[in-house]
């Protein structure tokens, strides 16, 4: 079951200067912030009530966020639904013929499963799920 959005992906090519500004726009001066060797990426969460806003710096050139900015440039690069069970949400959306880009969890950021919906399936919107590593 899909529990809440969880937070909103933005790639950025400098942490340094985005967090410059997302810091100022959200009065929030030190965000949790780590690296994501699976995704080559350092990522950086700014809380906004019940969700939140995650930046993305890729760690790598042939990284999926270096791709993605090479491609579009900064921007919203994904959205993140929260479930309660990732293995029977995709089991699930396979069953309704969503497409996935990985369909075995891996552990994400801030201490989650997440797997990736291809954009293809899902009217081009990069989906994320993630589940609470219990």
């Amino acid at each position: 079951m899909i529990k809440k959005i969880n937070h909103i992906g933005i790639a950025v090519n400098s942490l340094g200067l985005s967090s410059e500004i997302f810091s100022k726009l959200f009065e929030q001066s030190n965000p949790h912030t780590e690296t994501v060797a699976e995704q080559k990426a350092t990522i950086s969460f700014y809380p906004v009530g019940d969700s939140s806003l995650e930046l993305i710096e890729s760690t790598a050139s042939d990284s999926s966020i270096s791709k993605f900015i090479e491609k579009r440039g900064e921007g919203i690069h994904h959205i993140c639904l929260e479930v309660d069970d990732i293995k029977s949400e995709i089991v699930r959306l396979k069953n309704h013929q969503f497409q996935f880009v990985n369909d075995v969890p891996t552990a994400g950021g801030d201490g989650y499963w997440v797997v990736f919906l291809h954009p293809k399936s899902t009217n081009g919107v990069l989906i994320e799920l993630c589940e609470k590593i219990k």
